[in-house]
């Protein structure tokens, strides 16, 4: 597996993981809202600028075989605190170590923006992603609700101290 920075031709890879995990994932969510919801954060727009925005990292992990793009992760600096914005598997290719690596990579490239502490968000029914991120470390600090196809739901804030 290879852990490299993304690029404007990783977009329709970036979108299939997203999509395909979102959907294995979530339950709870309509399908129609996953992909309204994976089609808006991921517009050519948005994804370009992510890419281009300062204390910004995009990167994606590709298995060495015919699989191309499995994970990816995004992540931000405001300040002195990291923020982990998105970060998948494809349900294909979970607990192969490639969200380990991803985070590894991330954590790297954001520690360069001279941050202290590092957050993620990840809605509350996702249980194998808290228990992810309690593995790597970081501790539930907060909680919180997002919006998405005219429906609330819960979110949990993990935070990782450096």
């Amino acid at each position: 597996m290879n852990v490299r920075p993304a690029t404007a031709d990783d977009r329709d890879a970036i979108r299939r993981v997203a999509r395909d995990t979102w959907h294995d994932t979530y339950d709870e969510l309509e399908a129609d809202t996953i992909d309204d919801t994976v089609d808006e954060w991921y517009a050519d727009e948005s994804f370009t600028s992510a890419l281009e925005e300062p204390g910004t990292a995009v990167l994606v992990a590709e298995d060495e075989g015919e699989d191309g793009i499995v994970g990816f992760a995004h992540g931000v600096v405001h300040d002195d605190e990291g923020d982990v914005l998105r970060m998948y598997v494809h349900p294909d290719h979970q607990r192969e170590g490639v969200g380990t690596a991803l985070h590894e990579r991330l954590r790297t490239a954001l520690e360069d923006f001279n941050m202290n502490r590092i957050r993620a968000i990840d809605l509350a029914s996702n249980e194998d992603g808290r228990s992810f991120y309690e593995e790597l470390g970081f501790e539930q600090s907060g909680e919180g609700e997002v919006e998405m196809g005219g429906e609330t739901y819960r979110e949990v804030v993990y935070t990782l101290e450096l």
